[in-house]
């Protein structure tokens, strides 16, 4: 005789880019042994690829994971554990100016997106060419790991996140286009336009969530959560 069937409830969460709204179920035991085994390995890219895999799980919708943003992933799954576990998450930090730890909870139900009012996707390189940029996705999170220098890793996210090149006559998809020649491409630019790109980069959507406290020594301290490792405290 067959063990009988547990039905899991079944939530709506909205993707905050796309503002499409998807179900999820609960991630189970299965998914949980997922993620502590990534947790175990202490590397950045193996959590990631373990949310990944917990979102494809409970995904009830057919969503391409890997084409979200690093931004919908992480809200995706915040909102996925706060009903799959706890909506309450203990942190604690130590304060560099009186050396003592504080305790915090903070409520996931609380957390969203931090949409920045007047983000430009469009960089002006001059009055006839330019770029339109697109936000950072899940799937080039895998390869972040491969980089030994900072240089090279922002190089790697800028290529990425290029979407179109457009000039008087002409709108040319990155996609189809190598990234050696999107780099030749990059080195070509003057220092102002590359300013431009790091602005966009700076004020991308982030997870946002401010603990305010007082100290020991009677000093008002702020605690900025901006990614699920703030939250969750790993690595």
């Amino acid at each position: 005789m067959p063990l009988p069937k547990i039905d899991q409830p079944l939530f709506d969460v909205t993707i905050p880019s796309t503002k499409q709204k998807v179900v999820f179920r609960p991630f189970l035991v299965k998914e949980e042994k997922i993620l502590l085994i990534a947790q175990q390995s202490g590397n950045d890219t193996e959590i990631i690829r373990a949310i990944k895999q917990i979102l494809i799980n409970c995904l009830q919708d057919n969503v391409d994971v890997d084409s979200l943003a690093v931004f919908d992933l992480e809200y995706l799954f915040l909102k996925l554990r706060a009903k799959s576990v706890n909506n309450v998450v203990k942190l604690s930090y130590r304060d560099t100016e009186d050396d003592t730890i504080y305790d915090f909870e903070v409520n996931l139900d609380d957390i969203e997106v931090q949409l920045p009012e007047n983000l430009n996707s469009k960089i002006e390189i001059n009055k006839n060419v330019g770029m339109m940029m697109k936000y950072p996705t899940a799937d080039i999170t895998d390869k972040m790991g491969q980089f030994e220098t900072e240089v090279d890793l922002m190089t790697f996210f800028i290529i990425n996140c290029i979407d179109t090149i457009y000039d008087e006559d002409n709108v040319y998809a990155a996609s189809d286009y190598t990234e050696a020649e999107i780099t030749e491409f990059l080195d070509s630019l003057d220092v102002s336009t590359f300013d431009k790109i790091r602005k966009f980069f700076e004020n991308i959507p982030k997870l946002y969530h401010k603990i305010e406290y007082k100290n020991s020594l009677g000093s008002k301290r702020e605690i900025e959560l901006t990614n699920l490792k703030d939250f969750f405290m790993w690595g």
